[in-house]
């Protein structure tokens, strides 16, 4: 069964893009707001409330960008929607997974220009680096659809 998830590019105005950062015991991951596509949501549904209980920001989707397929014998079959969003209220805050309870893992949050993005040492995805840069800048962000093994 495929389980499937959220992920939201946020620009800021000046083109930074919002990342938020979870701690584990095996260190920090900076990525991008998003999280699980709880039953009976759509995946905008989702995005929209994930960017919002994570980072206090309102938003609108503006297009879909990515949709990464994975099957695999460790993690099963997953997918994940990468939206781009546009900000329409709310303020940058550190947000929680309301699922989480005590067990919180957001750290931290910001905005970052592409190389700031570039420095970051452990980051989801990996594609940030680059590709996002290259879609933002081709005229009408244009959609791709991705398959990994």
């Amino acid at each position: 069964m495929w389980q499937g998830g959220v992920r939201v590019v946020l620009p800021d105005e000046s083109g930074k893009i919002l990342l938020v950062r979870q701690k584990h015991d095996t260190g920090e991951i900076w990525m991008l707001p998003g999280g699980a596509i709880d039953e009976g949501e759509t995946s905008q549904d989702a995005a929209i409330r994930e960017v919002m209980e994570e980072t206090g920001i309102i938003i609108h989707i503006e297009r879909l960008l990515w949709h990464v397929e994975e099957a695999s014998a460790e993690r099963g079959q997953r997918f994940v929607n990468f939206f781009l969003g546009r900000a329409i209220g709310g303020k940058p805050e550190l947000g929680e997974d309301p699922e989480l309870g005590d067990a919180q893992v957001l750290d931290g949050i910001g905005f970052f220009s592409r190389a700031e993005i570039a420095a970051i040492d452990r980051l989801y995805p990996d594609f940030l680096r680059d590709e996002l840069w290259d879609e933002l800048e081709a005229d009408g962000c244009r959609d791709s659809y991705r398959i990994r093994k």
